[in-house]
């Protein structure tokens, strides 16, 4: 089962600011707002594939790798929709309702960097928006949006940064995976820490990457996350740490936990999809991370794990980061710091 390099590792350390998915999910950008439990509902595509803007926090991830000329490349286009409750009722043209922001990044394994770009716009004017009938998502040139290639329905993603651009067709090669119960996945001990959550792996990825001038025409694979809220994660998380890995031959791998300021577990939970269809969920308490190796940033002082022996019901797995100096600072948009980066994947058999 060995990986197909490219996917990313995500984690979130306690370090200069709130953890980014932690201040996501926290109501009100980080304001404490007491909420309801979601109830379990049948998720409809496209719809669901669209904005839900009654719940507070949502955003959509893709990441994957992209081959040019021999050389690999990581990408990472996320955007994140924020709702402001305060100005719910107002009626004027000027009230930011919903926040829209946007991170992307490139990792160039040649040149052993990272590049990351981020914007921030309201939902109003024509400066942003996120439709609610299907993947639409638009800041000024940024976008990724529900699209046809050579006829077959995927997505499209554009975004023209200071010193990258990137231009992504993706096409599905297989079905929607609804994570947790049907698509609600718990996030902690209490039934209003949940999210709708389902991901797209295995994407067929073409189109172009631009770097230092040069246009590198590019194909790979990739992973797209979708997931929305109106919950508190519990009050002792700090940390999250993600791993979304497209497996050689067809199988997908989720994993995640919920860490607390000591690293001590809180939560845990994922899945594994095998090539025919096959779909584990994880249950409570099966999945555990072990760090391996940390590093240090020069930028933030924030230390990362790098490397981590990640224990599932599926196999035991061991995730390597391709270059240690993958974080984003996001600080002129979410107001975070986090690391998420291209990583390599070994199954129990080193393969």
């Amino acid at each position: 089962m060995a990986f197909e390099s490219g996917i990313c590792l995500r984690d979130n350390e306690t370090m200069i600011a709130s953890p980014l998915r932690r201040a996501l999910l926290l109501a009100g950008m980080g304001a404490f707002t007491p909420c309801l439990a979601l109830q379990q509902r049948t998720l409809v595509f496209p719809r669901d594939h669209g904005s839900h803007p009654d719940l507070k926090t949502e955003w959509w991830y893709v990441t994957g790798h992209a081959e040019s000329e021999g050389q690999t490349y990581g990408f990472q286009v996320t955007f994140f929709r924020s709702r402001v409750d305060g100005t719910q009722d107002m009626q004027s043209r000027f009230a930011a309702k919903q926040l829209l922001f946007a991170h992307a990044a490139i990792t160039d394994l040649k040149t052993r960097r990272l590049l990351h770009d981020q914007r921030l716009e309201r939902d109003a004017f024509g400066l942003a928006r996120a439709d609610e009938s299907q993947m639409q998502l638009e800041i000024k040139d940024w976008s990724l949006m529900s699209s046809k290639v050579a006829g077959v329905a995927g997505y499209r993603v554009r975004v023209q940064a200071d010193s990258f651009a990137l231009e992504l067709n993706l096409v599905p090669t297989q079905p929607v995976l609804l994570q947790g119960d049907k698509g609600l996945s718990r996030k902690g001990p209490l039934p209003e820490q949940a999210s709708f959550y389902y991901s797209l792996p295995q994407l067929q990825t073409s189109g172009a990457l631009v770097l230092e001038g040069q246009r590198l025409k590019v194909s790979g694979r990739a992973w797209l996350d979708h997931e929305w809220s109106d919950a508190l994660l519990d009050p002792q998380a700090v940390g999250w740490d993600w791993i979304g890995m497209n497996l050689k031959d067809g199988s997908v791998l989720t994993a995640f936990q919920l860490r607390d300021k000591d690293g001590k577990p809180l939560w845990d939970g994922g899945s594994f999809r095998t090539a025919s269809g096959v779909l584990f969920i994880f249950k409570q308490g099966e999945v555990i991370f072990s760090r391996q190796k940390s590093w240090k940033s020069p930028q933030s002082q924030a230390t990362y794990p790098v490397e981590w022996i990640v224990r599932t019901p599926a196999d035991f797995f061991t995730v390597k980061a391709l270059i240690p100096n993958q974080e984003l600072d996001s600080r002129r948009s979410t107001g975070t710091i986090y690391w998420e980066g291209l990583s390599d994947l070994l199954d129990s058999n080193g393969q």
